[in-house]
């Protein structure tokens, strides 16, 4: 029979002479490394420490571009010194007669002329707390035939914690992404199809639309991550940016043929180790972009909100209508996040175990202290600070 690992005082047999011995620590330790390696979204993002005393939001200025349309003020004069609306030159316009038009040329005199100004906003991202609990029976450690139990227990609490917060974070990331493509003609979530002549079905030529659009938003062509239990160290995928799909898509990037009727996919072993290795769930590359399948359901989806399905060709379906499935790019410095680990590698998580038959166990609710429970808590919240450089495409998928 096994002994009680957290408490050896009083087993059944083989009893310790050294007492009560707790080991939550090196269990959340050694289970926390493990679910370090499975998390997706986590370390792409700038990790937001929040000191106490400081209310339970995150926010932060956002300066916006001179010359960009969303430059928005009052307080412009243009070459001649008229008030004008917008103080931001030519904006976003990449119009020639417009930019000559509206360049801050000088007189001999200067004047007062050119006027511009600035414009700034607060963005602002909420905090919650989370957490659960579990209870166990003494005779349960005790008897059970797995010595290691309450490791095993204890590394399942982080691994579901760890996976609730990749699945909030990840519809987060989808809710907020200032890019939204759907593929084939579809025009809403509505519209989304697998029948007809157009079926809303990802193809390259949606991938190289979104590249353009990114590009334009002066996202980086590069994608830096955090690394390590600590979340201190970053490592940087050069030349490429990351895109993250469910394996319900996985077929479809496999089959994905380019403008020449070519192979559009490459797989990742034959590049790999040239582009400073894979990521985890790497499988390949489609033009500027390298793929990576998000395992273990993290990857949301939208079942049944697609078109409702009278001839289907072959996609997924709920209720009688389409599902829809994500690609998502997440490009560099687009969000922060309250991190499931922090700088000192103790975690923004609290666990707490009360072990059956220790002292404090004997409660009026539990006379014999039969019973235990373990808890775990931890922070959650998010800021998306570039949403144009967050890119969702929504397609539906083969079966």
């Amino acid at each position: 029979m096994a002994n009680n690992p957290a408490n050896y005082k009083n087993p059944p047999s083989s009893p310790s002479s050294v007492g009560d011995q707790l080991t939550e620590h090196h269990y959340n330790k050694a289970a926390l490394i493990e679910v370090q390696k499975t998390q997706v979204f986590q370390p792409l993002a700038d990790v937001k420490y929040i000191p106490k005393h400081s209310g339970k939001s995150i926010k932060q200025f956002l300066y916006l571009p001179l010359i960009d349309d969303r430059n928005v003020n009052d307080q412009g004069l243009d070459a001649a010194g008229a008030s004008i609306a917008d103080g931001n030159l030519y904006g976003s316009s990449n119009d020639i007669g417009s930019i000559v038009a509206k360049l801050p040329a000088l007189s001999e005199n200067g004047g007062r002329v050119n006027k511009v100004g600035y414009t700034r906003k607060v963005i602002e991202g909420a905090i919650q707390e989370l957490g659960f609990f579990d209870e166990f029976s003494e005779d349960l450690l005790n008897f059970d035939t797995d010595a290691q139990l309450n490791m095993h227990l204890a590394r399942e609490r982080l691994r579901a914690a760890n996976k609730i917060t990749e699945n909030v974070l990840a519809i987060d990331l989808i809710q907020g992404a200032g890019i939204v493509h759907y593929c084939g003609v579809a025009t809403s979530d509505g519209t989304v199809t697998g029948e007809g002549g157009d079926i809303s079905k990802i193809e390259y030529a949606d991938l190289m639309r979104v590249s353009i659009t990114l590009d334009d938003n002066h996202t980086p062509r590069q994608t830096k991550m955090l690394t390590g239990v600590n979340l201190t160290n970053t490592r940087t995928i050069p030349a490429a940016r990351v895109i993250y799909i469910g394996s319900e898509l996985q077929v479809q990037f496999e089959k994905m043929k380019d403008f020449h009727n070519e192979p559009a996919f490459k797989p990742v072993h034959e590049y790999a180790a040239n582009a400073g290795g894979a990521l985890a769930g790497e499988i390949g590359s489609v033009g500027y972009f390298r793929v990576v399948v998000v395992n273990d359901s993290e990857m949301p989806a939208d079942l049944g909100k697609g078109a409702a399905v009278t001839a289907n060709a072959g996609y997924r379906e709920t209720g009688s209508k389409y599902d829809i499935f994500y690609a998502l790019i997440v490009g560099e410095g687009s969000f922060s996040t309250i991190g499931f680990n922090n700088s000192k590698g103790t975690g923004k998580f609290v666990t707490h175990t009360q072990m059956a038959g220790s002292e404090a166990a004997f409660t009026r609710d539990n006379p014999y202290g039969k019973l235990g429970f373990s808890s775990i808590r931890w922070w959650y919240g998010t800021m998306i600070l570039r949403p144009e450089r967050i890119a969702v495409l929504k397609s539906v998928a083969e079966m």
